[in-house]
């Protein structure tokens, strides 16, 4: 009985949880949906857009077997469906594009890479803050640079001579963060990144990939000029002259 008791107060206890951080999750949601349209009028118009339109849909296909009522509802849903989806791509938008152009945006970008990614901030680096970033995948290796292309050139040059001595004949692809898509090595906008990433083809197996990421972190010496680049986007305004004098002295 007494066992009973203790697992009827778990389970009321988990479901207590359970809506306590359903409740959370949907108020910090409803918290950055005003945020964000605040600043995105186009994002309510969007939404129940999709709603509007979704329904019609499946009130219009409902009538070709007189079951118009009965398609109403599930119109709805997809409708709410899709709209979720354009707020989600909306604030993505949005965060990417106040994070372009900031010091440390593309080594954040790549913290969102799903797992299957192997990824090693800034193993080369300047106190410009521009920074080569090796990222391990199916494709094989991937080094991303940010900041200036043209500082930006020796460092994947020198990066790329140094990983193919332990890599062998695994593919090595170069990008840069950038809005020239006809400049070499192949740039690429921020927001693109990640998508960019996912195109190449599927060149090694899973097991190679944590084989390869392995003697490439063994190979890499941990210098000061990793720790000179910034965790995420420099915030606008920050001043960067003194956070570049700070990493000047940690060099």
């Amino acid at each position: 009985m007494a066992k009973s008791e203790v697992s009827k107060a778990d389970k009321k206890a988990a479901r207590a949880a359970r809506r306590a951080a359903g409740k959370e999750q949907r108020g910090q949601m409803w918290q950055a949906l005003k945020i964000q349209s605040k600043q995105d009028k186009l994002l309510w118009p969007l939404m129940i857009g999709a709603v509007v339109l979704s329904a019609v849909v499946f009130f219009l296909l409902g009538t070709l077997w007189g079951g118009e009522w009965w398609m109403l509802p599930l119109g709805v849903l997809v409708g709410l469906m899709l709209a979720m989806v354009v707020f989600s791509r909306r604030v993505q938008n949005t965060v990417y594009g106040k994070a372009e152009g900031q010091p440390g945006a593309a080594a954040w970008a790549l913290d969102q890479l799903r797992s299957g990614w192997r990824v090693n901030q800034a193993v080369a680096a300047t106190t410009s803050f521009d920074a080569v970033h090796r990222v391990v995948g199916r494709c094989g290796i991937v080094l991303v640079g940010e900041g200036q292309p043209h500082r930006l050139k020796p460092l994947m040059t020198q990066e790329k001579k140094k990983v193919t001595r332990v890599v062998g004949d695994t593919p090595i692809y170069e990008l840069i963060v950038g809005d020239d898509a006809d400049a070499t090595p192949e740039q690429v906008p921020l927001r693109k990144l990640n998508r960019r990433l996912t195109r190449y083809p599927m060149n090694i197996s899973r097991a190679k990939v944590d084989a390869l990421d392995t003697r490439l972190r063994a190979l890499s010496t941990k210098t000061s000029v990793q720790n000179q680049m910034p965790k995420g986007p420099v915030p606008q305004g920050a001043k960067v002259r003194n956070i570049q004098r700070s990493a000047r002295r940690r060099g």
